[in-house]
Protein backbone atom coordinates (compact mmCIF):
# COMPACT_ATOMS: atom_id res chain seq x y z
CA UNK A 1 0.00 0.00 0.00
CA UNK A 2 1.29 3.18 -0.86
CA UNK A 3 0.90 6.56 1.29
CA UNK A 4 1.61 10.00 1.16
CA UNK A 5 3.44 11.75 4.06
CA UNK A 6 4.45 15.30 5.03
CA UNK A 7 7.38 15.98 7.17
CA UNK A 8 8.29 19.29 8.10
CA UNK A 9 7.30 20.93 4.94
CA UNK A 10 8.92 18.05 2.91
CA UNK A 11 6.69 15.31 0.95
CA UNK A 12 6.91 11.73 1.59
CA UNK A 13 6.02 8.98 -0.81
CA UNK A 14 5.79 5.92 1.59
CA UNK A 15 5.12 2.30 0.89
CA UNK A 16 3.69 0.20 3.73
CA UNK A 17 3.90 -3.55 4.01
CA UNK A 18 1.77 -4.91 6.72
CA UNK A 19 2.73 -8.48 8.33
CA UNK A 20 0.89 -10.29 10.87
CA UNK A 21 1.85 -13.45 12.74
CA UNK A 22 0.78 -16.75 12.97
CA UNK A 23 0.25 -16.71 17.19
CA UNK A 24 -2.45 -15.71 18.25
CA UNK A 25 -2.58 -12.08 17.32
CA UNK A 26 -3.61 -10.88 20.95
CA UNK A 27 -1.71 -9.47 23.65
CA UNK A 28 -2.76 -10.68 27.11
CA UNK A 29 -5.56 -7.55 28.17
CA UNK A 30 -7.33 -8.99 24.61
CA UNK A 31 -5.69 -6.32 22.50
CA UNK A 32 -4.17 -6.77 19.01
CA UNK A 33 -0.85 -7.26 19.04
CA UNK A 34 0.67 -4.64 17.48
CA UNK A 35 1.22 -5.05 12.99
CA UNK A 36 4.77 -5.25 11.92
CA UNK A 37 5.53 -2.64 8.78
CA UNK A 38 8.34 -2.19 6.66
CA UNK A 39 8.26 1.32 5.39
CA UNK A 40 10.55 2.65 2.15
CA UNK A 41 10.32 6.14 1.39
CA UNK A 42 11.30 8.32 -1.61
CA UNK A 43 11.10 12.65 -1.48
CA UNK A 44 8.65 14.54 -3.84
CA UNK A 45 9.34 17.36 -5.18
CA UNK A 46 6.82 19.91 -3.13
CA UNK A 47 4.31 21.24 -4.87
CA UNK A 48 4.00 25.46 -4.90
CA UNK A 49 1.01 26.55 -2.15
CA UNK A 50 -1.73 27.53 -3.86
CA UNK A 51 -2.34 30.76 -5.45
CA UNK A 52 1.82 31.08 -5.26
CA UNK A 53 3.50 32.58 -8.25
CA UNK A 54 5.64 30.89 -10.45
CA UNK A 55 8.20 34.06 -10.87
CA UNK A 56 10.79 33.62 -8.16
CA UNK A 57 11.81 37.59 -8.43
CA UNK A 58 8.27 38.69 -6.71
CA UNK A 59 8.77 40.53 -3.46
CA UNK A 60 6.61 38.84 -1.21
CA UNK A 61 6.51 41.91 1.57
CA UNK A 62 4.49 43.65 -1.51
CA UNK A 63 2.09 41.44 -1.69
CA UNK A 64 -1.21 40.50 0.41
CA UNK A 65 -2.75 37.11 0.16
CA UNK A 66 -5.70 35.58 1.14
CA UNK A 67 -5.89 33.68 4.53
CA UNK A 68 -8.48 31.51 4.05
CA UNK A 69 -10.01 29.96 1.04
CA UNK A 70 -13.81 31.95 0.70
CA UNK A 71 -16.01 34.76 -1.39
CA UNK A 72 -14.80 38.01 -1.84
CA UNK A 73 -17.58 39.90 -0.08
CA UNK A 74 -16.71 43.59 -0.37
CA UNK A 75 -13.51 45.66 -1.48
CA UNK A 76 -12.82 49.02 0.22
CA UNK A 77 -9.84 49.50 -1.95
CA UNK A 78 -8.91 50.82 -5.07
CA UNK A 79 -5.32 51.20 -7.25
CA UNK A 80 -3.30 54.08 -6.40
CA UNK A 81 -4.81 54.75 -2.85
CA UNK A 82 -2.34 55.48 -0.38
CA UNK A 83 -3.13 53.04 2.69
CA UNK A 84 -1.67 52.36 6.50
CA UNK A 85 -0.68 49.89 8.09
CA UNK A 86 -4.76 47.90 9.41
CA UNK A 87 -6.68 49.82 6.86
CA UNK A 88 -9.37 47.64 5.77
CA UNK A 89 -8.95 46.55 2.38
CA UNK A 90 -11.20 43.44 1.71
CA UNK A 91 -13.86 41.34 3.83
CA UNK A 92 -14.00 37.59 2.78
CA UNK A 93 -17.13 35.14 3.71
CA UNK A 94 -15.79 31.54 4.98
CA UNK A 95 -18.20 29.24 6.38
CA UNK A 96 -20.96 31.87 6.96
CA UNK A 97 -18.16 33.87 9.31
CA UNK A 98 -16.55 37.19 7.50
CA UNK A 99 -12.78 37.57 7.78
CA UNK A 100 -11.50 41.20 7.24
CA UNK A 101 -8.19 41.52 5.58
CA UNK A 102 -6.14 44.65 6.13
CA UNK A 103 -3.16 46.65 5.08
CA UNK A 104 -0.01 44.47 6.45
CA UNK A 105 2.18 47.63 5.13
CA UNK A 106 1.60 51.30 4.72
CA UNK A 107 2.06 52.10 1.02
CA UNK A 108 0.58 52.84 -2.16
CA UNK A 109 -1.79 50.17 -3.75
CA UNK A 110 -0.43 49.11 -7.17
CA UNK A 111 -3.32 46.71 -8.27
CA UNK A 112 -6.23 44.72 -6.89
CA UNK A 113 -6.59 40.92 -8.24
CA UNK A 114 -10.29 40.62 -7.27
CA UNK A 115 -13.55 41.42 -7.67
CA UNK A 116 -16.82 41.07 -5.29
CA UNK A 117 -18.24 37.49 -5.44
CA UNK A 118 -15.16 36.07 -6.67
CA UNK A 119 -13.93 33.01 -5.14
CA UNK A 120 -10.60 33.08 -3.50
CA UNK A 121 -8.20 29.99 -3.02
CA UNK A 122 -5.81 29.86 0.23
CA UNK A 123 -2.59 32.59 -0.33
CA UNK A 124 -4.19 33.61 -4.03
CA UNK A 125 -3.07 37.49 -4.42
CA UNK A 126 -5.90 39.83 -3.40
CA UNK A 127 -3.84 42.68 -3.59
CA UNK A 128 0.10 44.43 -4.64
CA UNK A 129 1.53 47.47 -3.13
CA UNK A 130 4.01 49.21 -5.13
Amino acid sequence: MKLEISVDGQRYEVEVEVTEEDDSGRAQDNRPAPATATIQSTVLRTPPKPGASSDPNVDESKLCRSPVAGVVVRIDVEPDQQLEVNDLMVVLEAMKMETSVTAPIAGKLKSVNISPRDAVKMNQILVEFE
